[in-house]
């Protein structure tokens, strides 16, 4: 993250209403100045001073982080040794994944974890429907031919049962996007708590109970080390032959030999990810290959479209620093999301 940010209101406007978490009386993070690693970018400096933070060096008095890159888990760590009066770190991504390790080695401490988790829900929402959309239309054949190919195939999202997993923002912004075309969406998700919008929710131990009957699968779950290749042989196998695939998460949910065997053998009629395990997918890789599949390298979120939303996201969680409200998109260690 490099540039100067857009308006937060110039593209999507930011998904802010997850869950605020206040702290306990007594536990609430002590305020102070608030680095702005690895660069003090102006976008963010600018969020933290309109919430009426501080941001200064990082030094001794330093009590609040704002961490801006997914890279360097291992040189995060070293600034936390070297500070442990840190009480608040805010991370860049939805995803938590690239710092578990970590993560799980400061399960212990005193210390409120931040991620950008729902801030993001609006673009990656949209870039699902439109790999939805063109799966199920079947793009990917239709753009490789060049002539008129007389074959009246495709099909219409209307009316389609749909299965999303996960039930963190962006599932939740994908329901609406997903009201007008009149589809009945189940959500599977750790707990049975119903969400809004779906017309049932059903647990993670369920989900070869509702893969024979859909037609799209959103994936959208978080990647811990419980999820991983959560869509896999048997999965592919349980799913209608017409069935779409999209991944708008995290390649590692899903077994990519897996996903170019189902498309190969017809097990499902077309995949849409943009995200692949591994990444970037190499060259040559036979999943650039397989039939009906469309591959986007990563650019649901894409930086343009994401910094106003982190500054806003960091602008609120400023101001829960020095003490007016609830964090927002707080991280759990020990779960790893």
């Amino acid at each position: 993250m490099t540039s100067d940010a857009a308006s937060p209101t110039a593209q999507h406007a930011a998904v802010l209403a997850v869950p605020a978490w206040t702290p306990p009386e007594g536990a609430r993070p002590e305020p102070g100045p608030i680095a702005v690693l690895p660069e003090p970018e102006e976008a963010f400096v600018r969020a933290i001073e309109s919430a009426g933070g501080t941001v200064a060096p990082l030094g001794d008095d330093t009590r609040g982080l704002v961490w801006l890159s997914s890279k360097h888990p291992d040189e995060l760590q070293r600034v936390l040794d070297g500070h442990p009066r840190i009480g608040w770190v805010q991370l860049p991504w939805a995803g938590v994944d690239a710092f578990a390790p970590l993560l799980a080695a400061n399960a212990g401490a005193s210390r409120v974890w931040t991620s950008a988790k729902g801030a993001y829900a609006q673009p990656v929402a949209e870039h699902a429907l439109m790999l939805a959309l063109a799966s199920l239309r079947l793009l990917p054949r239709r753009l490789a031919v060049k002539h008129w190919e007389g074959r009246e195939d495709g099909r219409s999202l209307f009316g389609l049962r749909v299965v999303i997993l996960g039930a963190g923002g962006i599932a939740l912004e994908l329901l609406r996007l997903l009201e007008p075309f009149g589809t009945h969406a189940t959500i599977v998700r750790r707990s049975p708590e119903p969400v809004p919008g779906a017309e049932r929710t059903v647990t993670s131990d369920r989900l070869g109970e509702v893969l024979p009957e859909a037609d799209v699968v959103f994936v959208a779950a978080a990647l811990t080390s419980g999820t991983s290749k959560l869509i896999g042989v048997e999965e592919f196998r349980a799913m209608p032959a017409g069935a779409v695939l999209v991944n708008i998460a995290r390649g590692g949910l899903v077994d990519t030999d897996a996903l170019v065997d189902a498309l190969t053998a017809g097990e499902i009629a077309g995949a849409g990810v943009d995200v692949t395990d591994p990444e970037p997918l190499p060259d040559g890789h036979p999943l650039w290959s397989a039939p009906n599949v469309i591959v986007t390298p990563h650019v649901a979120d894409t930086e343009e479209m994401v910094r106003p939303l982190l500054a806003a996201r960091v602008e609120a969680n400023v101001r829960a620093f020095l003490g007016e409200g609830g964090f927002l998109g707080v991280v759990d260690p020990a779960a790893g999301y």
